[in-house]
């Protein structure tokens, strides 16, 4: 006995445990992980409460669509009961009566005008609509994810900047320091050299600050909590040198020498190309050394018309003014009777003989009509239906300009990266002459920090101008609506006749 009552009772609150826990699992990340993008966006969409609950709505519509069906069914009512009776006439008589009674009966829908298939498609509509929301959250937490991600790596690219800089910055002061000790420099080069040291440290910890902090945006559009060590890859466009070598510092030497030979007759110029002024590959502006993009393939039409058959939410205001349609029938036919048939089996036994009877019939219902109320829900269905074609209306134009200022965005930055990356060797070049020309003495320490200064702030424009553009090819594909990334134009064409047949398709089955 104690067994079965414990048995009971551990499944009791297995199930009652069951019912408040939640419908799904939350993905997490393992230690030491090295994730992709797309990884990192199933994982969101996995833990995404907004895309869960999303999916849940679906199911429910879903189920009012089955409650809308359920009219077309029969309804089964079946009674039973006792009734007694205790009769007292005067003294002389008396007497009990009483009666035992059971029956059923099954009552079918006819015809009601149309009503119930109205209600029917009124929910499939929502369904469809529901489904569409489902597709633009899903789109939604995809970008958040790709712009946090891309965060990382542009984070990640300045600080490997900063720790280039930090680095010049070491072998600048420990050159001065040499020249000064020397008699070479003046003071003033030295404590200069000594604050750029102590401020490109500052800019370091800045910049490594910014990256602990996109990676928080990261976990954060994860949804991912107290998240372990992990690392991610390098997207197509996104590409960055990950081995970066060591500073070597130039012999103070070699300066004596060239000052030496600059001060004889006869002296060849100087190569600056070939002297060995800069060596770390970081310096060389290796930081996005692989990084190549593919124009976009498609024009600024076939992205409108892509958005325009694939947005989701454009989809969504569709399906919910085809509800809209069917909510005003409905309102409309509620004027209208129902016809129905019916049938059913009664037994009675009492003190007089037991009959049974069967009836059946058909039998036209008029609800309780009130006119007033049921012309306002005429009124309101109409309103309800010119509000969804003003959202279509207002949509279609959002997706134009949406669309717009994505592409020529997208347009833009891709005629400005290779300008940024011409720009950061030109930088470079040019460091490379000043920093020359002041170990000989040819120039001021002026000038070799402003060389610098150009050269990294070229370098982080230049990371800046590939993050941006990741952004805005990102924000394109939520424009138009596109599930996966941008590809090539025949992967494009493709993959746009695909979406376009199984748009047709899903119109037939809901159909």
């Amino acid at each position: 006995m104690h067994k079965i009552t414990a048995a009971f009772l551990i499944s009791f609150l297995c199930l009652i445990f069951g019912l408040f826990l939640p419908a799904y699992s939350i993905e997490e990340i393992k230690e030491g992980d090295i994730l992709t993008l797309e990884e990192c966006i199933e994982i969101a969409l996995k833990n995404n409460p907004n895309v869960q609950i999303s999916k849940n709505n679906v199911k429910l519509i879903e189920s009012r669509v089955g409650q809308a069906k359920s009219d077309f069914f029969p309804t089964l009512n079946a009674s039973g009961g006792y009734t007694g009776n205790s009769i007292d006439v005067g003294h002389n008589y008396g007497g009990n009566d009483y009666y035992y009674s059971a029956g059923v009966s099954l009552r079918q829908l006819i015809f009601n005008f149309g009503k119930t298939n109205a209600n029917i498609k009124m929910q499939k509509f929502n369904k469809i609509a529901s489904e569409f929301d489902l597709t633009n959250t899903t789109l939604q937490t995809a970008y958040n994810v790709k712009n946090a991600y891309y965060g990382v790596l542009a984070s990640r690219a300045k600080v490997d900047i900063a720790k280039s800089n930090l680095e010049i910055n070491k072998r600048q002061y420990a050159q001065i320091k040499a020249f000064f000790e020397e008699g070479i420099k003046s003071r003033i080069d030295f404590v200069n050299a000594e604050v750029n040291l102590s401020n490109s440290k500052i800019e370091l910890i800045s910049a490594e600050t910014d990256y602990e902090n996109t990676l928080v945006k990261l976990n954060n559009a994860m949804y991912v909590a107290y998240a372990p060590n992990y690392s991610i890859k390098n997207t197509e466009t996104f590409n960055l040198k990950e081995n970066w070598a060591d500073v070597k510092f130039l012999n103070i030497g070699d300066y004596k020498k060239l000052e030496d030979e600059i001060n004889t007759e006869n002296v060849e110029p100087l190569n600056y190309t070939n002297t060995p002024v800069l060596t770390s590959k970081v310096e060389k502006s290796d930081i996005l050394k692989d990084y190549t993009f593919a124009p976009l393939a498609l024009s600024f039409e076939e992205a409108l018309d892509f958005a325009k058959d694939n947005r989701p939410d454009f989809k969504s205001y569709l399906a919910t003014k085809d509800a809209m349609t069917e909510a005003l029938k409905y309102a409309k036919r509620e004027y209208l009777p129902n016809l129905s048939a019916s049938a059913g089996y009664t037994w009675r036994d009492s003190s007089a003989p037991t009959t049974s009877s069967f009836n059946y019939g058909a039998t036209i219902d008029i609800a309780s009509l009130n006119p007033m109320k049921t012309k306002y829900k005429v009124d309101e269905a109409k309103l309800q239906l010119d509000i969804a074609k003003e959202n279509i209306n207002l949509i279609e134009k959002n997706i134009f300009f949406e669309v717009q200022d994505a592409f020529i965005n997208m347009v833009q930055l891709q005629k400005q990266i290779p300008l940024y990356k011409n720009r950061v060797h030109q930088a470079l070049e040019n460091f490379e002459l000043a920093d020359g020309r002041y170990g000989v003495g040819l120039s001021n320490f002026i000038e070799l920090q402003d060389a610098r200064s150009q050269y990294l702030n070229a370098q982080q424009e230049y990371v800046q101008t590939i993050y941006n553009y990741n952004i805005a090819k990102a924000k394109l594909e939520v424009a138009m609506g596109k599930e996966g990334q941008i590809g090539t134009e025949d992967s494009e064409k493709e993959d746009m006749d695909d979406r376009k047949t199984k748009t047709k398709k899903q119109g037939k089955q809901n159909e």
